[in-house]
């Protein structure tokens, strides 16, 4: 085996010259996760890192597969996860070499890449896939190398940026969880706001939306109540999510804030003062929820200090920075700070605040709730917290993210976007104050390198969306399909699919925070992958494009899995006939889940059912190979009360059964209330 880092190959593409002098450092053999070749390098005269993940000879077949971060973040990342979160095995698995990079984190240290956001868009990413190529060869022998880049949310943007600014780096790509021009900040923005005005009756939208409900979501509501949940529902949050309204915060948003407030300041003064703002309303409740405190830090909570008394919750599965839903997150030390003590312990709020403090440590950083006197840091902050000391002056006000709850009814972006149509009059005219700007296309270019246009230079495109997605409602990648069709027009069908994953969220994580309410799209997203290699290598035709419409904001699939169509297996589950069974103590009670799998997408493998609603699937029955089956279970319960039947099930395409890849889950629920 030649040794790399003494004679590295030259870069034979010279496509972007920034990036036309590579290095290799290490170049070692490892055997964690898998036996694999390790090469690491860069870029002289750039920050650009990369980490190669070769296989043995015998398992290559000419590919690599490259993950893109939904921001530049470590070319180490892979090394750490495990299960189905393990891009590097996968990879081996599928015989290819897994690529990752920094994402040219700090490239703009180097020549000509002063503030320009093409470098860590795509051209970093680039860069590494064409040398990627040469280093292939170098260590396989000369032939055909084919690459495939793939990524979500924020890497999602970076992926189209890449297929449309890019030719010679890839063959196929796999954006994932995908946004619109205009998904920020507003996608955020009216969640948050239905998050305050909702809060207290959550439980009863989550019960009304459940199989067996019994009554409209939009029963018992105040006006403000419901046109709150109309608004946020129109806008395209799904309502069957909000099953996790206790926990899913306000995501990326206190990232993205500061671009707000910079971008826009006087939006924060107009809000509260100028007439068609809902802060210059005296009657909204946000004055009812306005917190303006003035005092001193009377102490610092540790991590440690915030589990023990229940301030915060532990952290599940693993904690990956590179996975989308947390690629904003901070450390997890237990002596990191997390949280101020104010001078008051009657001060609390659920909204998000700014705090500001004065003196030794003067900082201002976000609080995403205060409890009891206690405000706690949201994750963005927790670096900021190391300068704040016992007895500095403070402020904590939470004026501007009240403001911010409101922003997208004042960024109508056109009529490209139907969801703001109920911000506008009969002749389509904006009916509220709007801004001078946009913000929503300004952080997408950031992100992406250019706005997506659908003008995929070259290659093939999967794209998977999640039906559930509470960041990326899922119209958004219907905008984007509709792009691609107004650019490739007749040949859009030979380049291009959009899978819709239903019961999926938003992050690429193998466990659930709820099992049974939602799945893991994982197994679809590796399923994509080996689809558009094979659609690119051998001209095999993938799983057609997902059958739906969207109605009012709500994207709807199809209910038979023929027209439904994608790769996701349809699941039904009916108790004693219907999907909601009422029974006495003992009565049993007959279960029956039906199971198809759309043409092109494989076979069901596995049943496994969740009884009780613990979250537990401990009936499980492997299945061999079939398109359609019936699965059918007989329980009764002695205690009384409401519980949810689970069934959830897999189904893989032929290559990967027996294999712990490609696998696609659902579920299915129903209702029993037992007297």
């Amino acid at each position: 085996m030649t040794d790399l880092t003494r004679s590295a190959p030259a870069m034979v593409d010279l496509t972007d010259e920034i990036f036309a002098h590579p290095y290799i450092d290490i170049d070692e053999p490892r055997t964690d996760p898998v036996e694999h070749r390790y090469v690491h390098g860069g870029f002289a005269d750039t920050q650009t890192r990369f980490s190669l993940y070769l296989p043995s000879a015998e398992r290559y077949e000419g590919r690599f597969f490259q993950h893109i971060t939904p921001v530049p973040l470590s070319e180490h990342l892979a090394q750490a996860a495990t299960g189905q979160e393990d891009r590097i095995t996968f990879a081996h698995d599928s015989g290819a070499f897994f690529v990752e990079t920094n994402g040219g984190a700090d490239a703009d240290q180097g020549p000509g890449a002063a503030s320009d956001p093409t470098i860590t868009a795509y051209r970093a990413n680039a860069a590494v896939a064409r040398y990627a190529r040469v280093v292939a060869e170098a260590v396989y022998g000369p032939h055909r190398v084919h690459g495939y880049a793939y990524g979500g949310s924020g890497g999602g943007y970076r992926t189209i940026g890449s297929a449309e600014n890019t030719t010679g780096a890839w063959d196929g790509f796999v954006p994932y969880v995908i946004g619109s021009p205009v998904a920020i900040p507003n996608v955020f923005s009216v969640r948050m706001h239905a998050q305050r005005v909702l809060r207290d009756v959550f439980d009863d939208i989550v019960d009304a939306v459940e199989p067996g409900g019994e009554r409209d979501m939009r029963d018992g509501l105040t006006p403000e109540q419901r046109e709150a949940l109309d608004e946020v529902t129109r806008m395209g949050f799904p309502p069957r999510s909000w099953f996790g309204w206790r926990t899913m915060g306000i995501h990326a948003f206190s990232a993205l804030y500061p671009g707000v407030a910079q971008a826009d300041p006087s939006y924060f003064t107009d809000f509260w003062t100028e007439p068609g703002y809902l802060g210059a309303d005296p009657s909204s409740s946000v004055h009812r929820d306005r917190l303006q405190f003035t005092g001193e830090v009377a102490g610092l909570v540790t991590r440690a200090e915030a589990l023990r008394a229940g301030l915060i919750a532990q952290p599940s599965g693993i904690e990956a920075r590179a996975g989308v839903d947390r690629a904003f997150r901070g450390s997890h030390r237990d002596d990191e700070v997390v949280g101020v003590r104010l001078s008051s312990d009657t001060v609390s709020s659920e909204t998000f605040a700014v705090l500001e403090t004065s003196g030794s440590g003067s900082v201002r950083c976000a609080a995403e709730r205060v409890v009891d006197g206690v405000a706690i840091l949201d994750p963005t902050a927790r670096d900021d917290a190391e300068r704040i000391r016992v007895g500095d002056r403070c402020t904590l006000d939470n004026s501007d993210f009240l403001a911010a709850q409101t922003y997208h009814r004042h960024q109508d972006p056109g009529a490209q976007y139907p969801a703001w149509q109920q911000f506008r009059d009969a002749d389509g005219a904006p009916i509220l104050p709007q801004r001078s700007m946009l913000l929503g296309p300004m952080f997408t270019a950031h992100a992406s390198g250019s706005l997506p246009t659908g003008e995929i230079a070259g290659g093939r495109m999967i794209v998977v969306a999640c039906l559930l997605d509470r960041e990326a409602f899922a119209w958004q990648a219907d905008w984007y399909r509709q792009r691609v069709a107004e650019h490739l027009g007749d040949a859009a069908d030979d380049r291009f699919r959009l899978w819709f994953i239903d019961n999926a969220l938003h992050g690429d994580d193998e466990e659930q925070e709820h099992p049974t309410h939602s799945v893991s799209y994982i197994g679809a997203l590796q399923h994509a992958l080996r689809a558009v290699a094979a659609w690119v290598e051998r001209g095999v035709e993938p799983a057609e494009t997902s059958g739906y419409e969207i109605v009012d904001g709500q994207t709807i699939v199809a209910g038979d899995a023929r027209d439904r169509r994608g790769v996701q297996p349809v699941v039904t589950l009916t108790a004693n006939g219907s999907e909601r069974a009422d029974v006495a103590r003992g009565e049993t009670v007959a279960l029956c889940a039906t199971v198809a799998v759309p043409p092109r997408a494989g076979a069901v493998t596995r049943v496994e059912w969740d009884l009780d609603g613990s979250g537990a699937f401990t009936d499980i029955v492997d299945v061999d190979g079939r398109a359609n089956i019936v699965s059918e279970r007989r329980f009764s319960w002695d205690n009384g009360g409401t519980r949810f039947v689970t069934v959830r099930v897999t189904s893989q395409p032929a290559d990967a059964v027996g294999t712990p890849h490609a696998r696609t889950f659902n579920l299915a629920r129903a209702r029993v209330v037992v007297g």
